[in-house]
């Protein structure tokens, strides 16, 4: 397999993803292109895998003539052992949170002394569902996220997609996803169900935080959805426009985190934002309110049909956006929760 310069899947700077992967030879088309991207780059890639996994990563990158013997010399390539290292910061079935500052923190730390972007990638997560501790594996993504907090890094995680399948495992999931900026998977196959909302060639989902950047992150990913796609500029600008106008109503004036929901169906773009405010007591008989206001026109405008929806836990605010088929709609990615 060659190791692409960019990777297929894109991973920014400071964004957490998680990949539910059923076959071996899925995870390396997605892992082995996000670490390439750090040499080519110049950039510090971190390993925290099984023995196994590490081989394939390695054998792979090293196939396409990277160095990574000059790398980890130069201080810009970790490959550690993820059971290793998990027992470092575990302890009779507990994770020290100090011990994990420590070493993984210490190693993160370490890494952006160089002032260069770090991509780290992790299985110990995965390792702690397998074995069944399951709480362990949420604690351990929190724990990853509060690091993040301190230190810019993107970070890669991968579970087996049998090991998180079945609906005892469906809250956990959920939470899992909760936890990631984004769900990645090579191909509509391969996601466990709860794990996001839509998985077909062309939907995109994301859950987002009430937090001031979040509409601007809804924008960006659903911008890159949509040029996956194959849209022109002119409906991305449209869309994100109308996508940007819906998620900020439901940080500023909600005050509620937000999920996006971005599907093509019959020459039709579908956008929705749920949040966890009720409708107000104007909703009409049909479930459906129209009301103008402060940037609500520019939807009016953009979209050929919009309104809201209540639903038990809060409401859905659409639109429908019509656009001309592109000529090649090719799409990997089902973004999710953070």
């Amino acid at each position: 397999m060659a190791v692409q310069t960019q990777a297929d899947i894109a991973v920014e700077s400071g964004e957490h993803v998680v990949q539910f992967y059923e076959h071996e030879s899925e995870l390396l088309r997605a892992v082995v292109p996000y670490l390439a991207a750090a040499a080519v780059g110049g950039e510090v890639a971190i390993v925290i895998a099984t023995e196994a996994h590490r081989r394939a990563f390695e054998g792979e990158l090293q196939a396409d003539g990277i160095d990574l013997v000059k790398a980890g010399d130069d201080g810009r390539f970790f490959s550690l052992d993820a059971a290793t290292t998990m027992a470092s910061f575990i302890a009779d079935g507990k994770i020290d949170h100090e011990a994990f500052r420590e070493v993984i923190g210490g190693l993160v730390r370490t890494a952006s002394e160089t002032g260069r972007p770090i991509r780290a990638y992790g299985e110990m997560v995965a390792l702690l569902w397998d074995v069944g501790d399951v709480l362990a594996a949420i604690e351990l993504e929190t724990l990853w996220n509060d690091l993040a907090r301190e230190v810019s890094f993107s970070l890669f995680c991968a579970y087996p997609a049998a090991s998180v399948a079945g609906s005892e495992h469906a809250e956990a999931l959920h939470q899992v996803c909760h936890l990631h900026s984004s769900v990645l998977h090579p191909t509509a196959e391969g996601v466990p169900e709860g794990a996001v909302d839509g998985s077909s060639e062309t939907e995109v989902t994301a859950d987002f935080p009430a937090e001031h950047d979040s509409p601007g992150r809804a924008r960006r990913l659903v911008a890159k959805a949509l040029r996956q796609w194959g849209h022109d500029d002119r409906l991305v600008e449209d869309a994100t426009l109308v996508l940007s106008e819906l998620a900020t109503n439901a940080v500023v004036h909600a005050g509620s985190p937000f999920s996006v929901a971005v599907r093509v169906n019959d020459s039709v773009l579908h956008i929705a934002v749920r949040d966890a405010t009720p409708l107000a007591a104007t909703t009409r008989e049909n479930g459906l309110v129209a009301r103008t206001g402060h940037g609500l026109s520019l939807i009016d405008v953009l979209s050929t049909h919009w309104g809201v929806e209540g639903i038990p836990d809060g409401k859905v605010v659409w639109a429908k956006l019509p656009y001309q088929r592109p000529a090649d709609t090719q799409f990997a990615r089902t973004l999710a929760p953070k």
